[in-house]
C-alpha cells in the first residue's frame, strides 16, 4: 500500500463516516475558544467544560480578564492541571489581546503564538476551529494516531504535522484535526487501542504490519 493510498482510504473513512465531529470543548466566541484550549493542556476536555462556565461569567471579555486577580482567576481554575502557570497565562494572554489586538482574537498562527501561553499547537486549534485556517493541530493523540496508522514517520510533533499538511487536502485539514484526536481519545488509546473493532484497522500499519 502506497502512502497516496493509505491516505485517501483513511481519509475517505472519516469523510464518509464522521463528516460533522467538532470540537469538545464548550465556547461561544473565539476568546473563550482561545481560553479553553489553553486550560486544556494536559488536561481533560470534560475536565475543562466543568471549569470554564463559572470563568466565562465571571470574566466575559479579555479586558476584564487582564484585570483580574491571580487569586480571583486561580479559584477559577485551580482543578485543572497547573493552574498557577495557566492563571499567569491566562491573564497575561488577556492583556496582550486588549493591548495589541484591541481585544480581538487574531486569526492567523504567528500573531496568536505572540501571546503568552499560547504554542503552536494551541494557536493552530483556534485558526483552524474560529477561522477554518488549513493548518493541523499534534497533540499527544494525533501524534500517536498519525504514527500509528503510517500517516506518518515523523519523530517530533513539528514533523507530524507537516506530513499531515502535506498528505491533506486544504479543505479538509480543520476537520481532520478532530478525527484523529477522537479516534486517539475514544479507538486508538495509549494503553489499550480497540484494534479488534477498529473501522481502520485495515488500513493500520501497526495492525497489520505493512
Amino acid at each position: 500500500m502506497t502512502l497516496k493510498q493509505r491516505y485517501s482510504a483513511i481519509i475517505g473513512w472519516f469523510s464518509d463516516n464522521r463528516p460533522d465531529v467538532e470540537s469538545e470543548l464548550h465556547f461561544d466566541s473565539p476568546f473563550q475558544l482561545l481560553v479553553a484550549v489553553m486550560l486544556s493542556a494536559q488536561c481533560t476536555d470534560k475536565r475543562v467544560n466543568m471549569v470554564t462556565p463559572a470563568l466565562f461569567e465571571a470574566f466575559p471579555t479579555p479586558k476584564a480578564l487582564a484585570a483580574a486577580s491571580f487569586d480571583d482567576v486561580f479559584e477559577k481554575v485551580r482543578s485543572v492541571t497547573y493552574p498557577r502557570s495557566k492563571t499567569e497565562h491566562l491573564i497575561a494572554m488577556a492583556g496582550r489581546l486588549v493591548d495589541e489586538f484591541g481585544g480581538e482574537v487574531p486569526g492567523d498562527v504567528p500573531s496568536l503564538m505572540t501571546l503568552p501561553g499560547v504554542g503552536r499547537k494551541t494557536a493552530n486549534v483556534v485558526a483552524s476551529i474560529i477561522y477554518n485556517e488549513p493548518v493541523i493541530a499534534v497533540d499527544t493523540h494525533v501524534f500517536r494516531v498519525s504514527r500509528r496508522l503510517g500517516l506518518s514517520n515523523g519523530k517530533t510533533v513539528e514533523a507530524v504535522e507537516k506530513d499531515l499538511e502535506a498528505n491533506i487536502p486544504v479543505h479538509q485539514r480543520a476537520i481532520a484535526h478532530h478525527w484523529l484526536i477522537l479516534h486517539g481519545r475514544y479507538v486508538c488509546t495509549a494503553r489499550k487501542p480497540s484494534c479488534d473493532t477498529c473501522p481502520l484497522a485495515p488500513w493500520c500499519r501497526e495492525h497489520t504490519g505493512k
